[in-house]
């Protein structure tokens, strides 16, 4: 398929919701993770961010979450659900099927730079200093070697999830290669060859471009995605192997990794900008009366705390949705 009608295809209308030239985004397909988008809005402007988050809704986002999203003034664009060409099979893990439009970011070329977070991500400080990071301009047509910037996943598989890859195990972690040194994690990001090589599709740094899109657009439509067992991270992973920027996990601080004895030897609480709830259950799957049950994971009362005040100040201004 030719760039330009890669680009056509999943972005027919480059135009601009917001008057800004930078922006966050998050995917947005029902209202199961729709707490978790308006509490990371909330958390972004909390922290001060100078750049508005646009949700970026599927055509199975109904009514209710955009009533809810227009109540709130939060920007939205209309996106395809992307799927690849040759079905891939995720019933041990069906939220990856949704994962494929992640994607999407690349293809966005009415701004200059689009971060992608996921809706089940916190932000707890000023993080805008990702929007000027380094990298490739969009004249680099997808062929430089600072394409995007994104935290490692982690392939530990703490909870040893029988179906994961036999070589996703702490030893071939990028993560535990930063273990002797915790005060560089906080500043560096290990290199993007390290460990499996597999960036988190959690939080992604994106100078979108025809070219990069295109070169996505082609592994989607090839076989190649049989063998993707997580879907876009996968995918970036091999399209763009070695030509991504690792950054600090403090920016994708995927929540097992405080856990003791995974990577609780560089975490550091004050040090994290951006907590990523994977996994279930969600801290909005919590009720009101068990959210600090003893024993509860800590870092969701993080989010409770900061979801109170969104809720408190949106109940002042009428808003009271349920959401």
């Amino acid at each position: 398929m030719a760039t330009n009608d890669s680009i056509s295809a999943v972005n027919p209308k480059p135009e601009r919701v917001v008057d800004s030239a930078k922006v966050w985004t998050t995917l947005i397909t029902n209202t199961d993770y729709l707490s978790g988008l308006l509490t990371l809005d909330y958390s972004l402007k909390r922290a001060g961010s100078k750049y508005p988050l646009v949700a970026l809704y599927t055509d199975s986002f109904p009514t209710e979450g955009h009533a809810a999203l227009d109540a709130r003034g939060i920007p939205k664009k209309s996106i395809p659900y992307l799927l690849p060409s040759t079905a891939k099979d995720f019933s041990n893990d069906p939220r990856f099927y949704d994962c494929w439009s992640k994607l999407t970011p690349f293809s966005l070329v009415e701004y200059e730079r689009v971060i992608q977070l996921d809706s089940d991500m916190l932000c707890l400080q000023n993080m805008d200093e990702l929007m000027d990071i380094p990298l490739d301009g969009a004249s680099e047509a997808g062929q430089g070697k600072r394409v995007f910037a994104a935290s490692h996943a982690c392939v530990c598989n703490p909870l040893k999830k029988p179906h994961y890859p036999r070589d996703w195990i702490p030893e071939n972690c990028a993560f535990t290669s930063q273990h002797g040194e915790p005060e560089k994690a906080q500043v560096e990001g290990a290199p993007s060859t390290a460990g499996l090589a597999m960036p988190n599709g959690g939080l992604q740094v994106v100078v979108p471009s025809a070219e990069a899109y295109g070169m996505i657009s082609k592994a989607l439509g090839s076989e190649a995605t049989t063998a993707y067992e997580f879907s876009d991270q996968s995918l970036l992973g091999d399209v763009f192997n070695g030509r991504w920027v690792g950054i600090p996990y403090i920016y994708n601080a995927l929540k097992t990794l405080r856990w003791k004895g995974v990577h609780d030897a560089i975490w550091r609480d004050n040090k994290v900008k951006n907590v990523h709830y994977i996994l279930s259950p969600k801290p909005w799957d919590e009720s009101d009366d068990d959210k600090r049950k003893e024993g509860r994971d800590e870092s969701n009362q993080w989010w409770w705390d900061i979801h109170e005040k969104r809720l408190a100040e949106e109940q002042e201004k009428g808003i009271k949705d349920g959401f």
